[in-house]
């Protein structure tokens, strides 16, 4: 693959770019100290500005790495951030990515990660070269889903007590593009 790193992708409602340390207050208070948001996800909402500020952090300090893929999702009409998509997993041998991705509550049903989620599909195909790109979601999580199938993705199995979220082990969907699929 022609790893390239996180760099700034454009749709027309959406920028896909970096988190900056401004993002900070925005990110807290719109996404990730909101328990609807990590309902479904592995990691707990935020209880303080300062764990939102240690992971921006960590976030920025990766940037430098041409693996990383970690975009804020920032709809043009609004101006700031509402929730991030990213690379959770790469594997070079399969030259494939998994992805995942959350927004905050307020934004949900808009349209606006499977815009995203249609962004980085092109982007992870034309310009990095992956061969596959899968995602997963808790089997009560259907909102999800429907992201996936809207971008195209196939629904390939239900991978029983797979995965550990917040509040337990689960069972996950999997669903996968393949490059042969897109192009």
């Amino acid at each position: 693959m022609n790893h390239l790193g996180t760099i700034r992708l454009e749709t027309p409602r959406l920028i896909l770019r970096r988190f900056e340390e401004s993002d900070t207050e925005t990110a807290f208070s719109v996404w990730t100290s909101d328990p609807k948001v990590t309902q479904y996800l592995r990691w707990k909402n935020h209880r303080s500005m300062t764990q939102m500020k240690e992971l921006g952090l960590t976030w920025i300090s990766k940037y430098s790495d041409p693996m990383w893929y970690h975009w804020v999702i920032e709809p043009k009409e609004i101006g700031y951030p509402i929730g991030t998509i990213s690379a959770a997993s790469i594997n070079n041998d399969t030259e494939s990515i998994e992805v995942g991705f959350c927004i905050g509550s307020g934004y949900w049903g808009m349209g606006y990660v499977t815009e995203a989620f249609a962004a980085v599909i092109q982007f992870f195909f034309e310009e990095v070269r992956a061969n596959r790109i899968e995602a997963k979601y808790d089997t009560r999580n259907k909102a999800s889903g429907r992201v996936l199938e809207k971008c195209g993705l196939t629904y390939e199995g239900t991978l029983r007590s797979s995965e550990r979220i917040h509040s337990g082990i689960t069972d996950v969907c999997i669903y996968s593009i393949l490059a042969k699929d897109y192009f």
